[in-house]
């Protein structure tokens, strides 16, 4: 039986609107090059060009808010504690959606990028403690637990004739692991003294962001508001307020309120009689608007944020956030801060403590039964991947931030094992993927 021409026309409208963000991996890998890019430009800002110009610009004061009731930043403690806000909202609502409809929505497919993960985040920090326990760098022992997904997902999509799509998958679904625990280590751990009034002030934010979630509330200002007003408590909570964006991310609903195929048919009989009429006629403003507001319906609130927002995050807000981190003055440090414990231990966490953590953690899980090889990869396709997961760039950078906050010299040395441990993580794990036979057809 022929399909009714309506149903014909609907196929590829809601196809592309009802499919999981087919796309998402490209904005990841190109982001990954411009993220790239920023970095460089701040070393080459800092070392060759004019140092003096950099330190002014990250130095400059800003001041938001009402006299009297202002808050002081530099520009670049904007950029770490504003605009790394909407990073952390990009990466709630990423973690949302794999928990909700992804990767992570089963316990069986959740629970080997989780072992991985644990093992990515527990063996660096204590190979880096091992270099630091007792020093006066021990309280970063947080920085090389996070994995860059930006960075390894753009490694991974270079050499994509090698990597199975499920490799890639594994990799992502470890990547959001790491961020889950990357976020729990900067608000349990690298906080301020905590204030129980201000404490109860984001909880009646989180709540109140939770019901315009369950309510299907639509305005981007009332989310603006809530998120707003849970940034504002936590700050002067003393935990750090970028977890409200991760919080604001889970809040926002994964699934329609009215259900798909209510509105799927709603706008197919809506299509039938519109292509019953006379084709002279042509479709007014008003017809059309309703097929957009009915397209808009299908898609959930997150899949629409992410969609939109996406872009803003990995091409604007990463790039900024690495253009005012990654400027070490490789020229004023001597030896001994290059070789420092802090220095080495972080690169050699990152390279080797990821490595030996995720290989390790996945084989034994693989070989007890727990899950099959993620996308049937070979062991040297999963070695490779293991030490591609050791580019710890964006989040690294943010710890480092808090866990030396006002020690300018154990950040720069900071700086330069993350900037070292990733780059040796990323070509040393790029080499290792493309000497693996390509991958099969029916593997990618």
């Amino acid at each position: 039986m022929p399909a009714h021409p309506a149903h014909r026309t609907l196929g590829p409208a809601f196809g592309a609107v009802l499919q999981p963000i087919r796309a998402f991996f490209a904005p990841e890998a190109a982001g990954g090059l411009v993220l790239l890019g920023a970095a460089v430009v701040a070393l080459l800002w800092v070392n060759l060009l004019d140092p003096a110009s950099y330190r002014a610009l990250v130095a400059l004061p800003v001041s938001l808010g009402a006299a009297g009731h202002s808050l002081q930043f530099t520009l670049a403690e904007l950029v770490n504690d504003g605009l790394m806000t909407l990073f952390f909202f990009v990466v709630g609502l990423e973690i949302k959606r794999e928990l909700a409809v992804g990767e992570l929505a089963s316990p069986a497919r959740a629970a080997l990028p989780a072992v991985a993960a644990v093992g990515g985040m527990v063996v660096p920090a204590l190979i880096y403690l091992a270099f630091n326990r007792g020093g006066p760098g021990a309280a970063g022992w947080g920085i090389p637990m996070a994995t860059d997904i930006a960075f390894c997902i753009g490694v991974l999509t270079l050499l994509k004739r090698r990597v199975p799509h499920g490799l890639v998958v594994f990799v992502t679904a470890l990547a959001i692991f790491d961020d889950i625990g990357g976020i729990l280590v900067i608000a349990l751990f690298y906080g301020t003294g905590l204030s129980w009034p201000w404490l109860g002030a984001a909880l009646a934010a989180t709540l109140g962001l939770a019901g315009l979630g369950r309510l299907g509330v639509r305005s981007g200002w009332a989310w603006a508001a809530a998120g707003g007003a849970l940034w504002y408590a936590l700050h002067h909570a003393g935990i750090h307020a970028t977890i409200a964006g991760v919080v604001a991310g889970l809040a926002v609903p994964a699934r329609t309120l009215t259900p798909a195929r209510v509105v799927l048919r709603a706008l197919a009989g809506h299509l039938g009689v519109l292509q019953a009429t006379a084709e002279d006629e042509g479709l007014d403003g008003q017809a059309l608007l309703a097929i957009e507001q009915g397209l808009e319906q299908v898609e959930p609130p997150l899949d629409r944020l992410l969609h939109g927002l996406h872009p803003w995050i990995a091409f604007g807000v990463m790039p900024v956030f690495a253009l005012f981190n990654s400027g070490v003055e490789l020229g004023g440090m001597d030896t001994a801060a290059l070789t420092s414990a802090v220095s080495v231990g972080t690169g050699t966490a990152l390279l080797v403590g990821k490595l030996v953590g995720v290989y390790a953690f996945t084989a034994l899980a693989v070989r007890l039964g727990l899950a099959p090889m993620p996308g049937q990869a070979s062991h040297a396709k999963l070695l490779g991947a293991s030490v591609v997961a050791g580019i710890g760039f964006t989040v690294a950078l943010f710890i480092a931030g808090l866990a030396f906050h006002g020690q300018p010299e154990l950040l720069a040395q900071a700086k330069v094992g993350i900037l070292a441990g990733s780059l040796a993580a990323g070509l040393l794990g790029a080499l290792l993927l493309r000497l693996t036979p390509p991958v099969a057809p029916a593997e990618g």
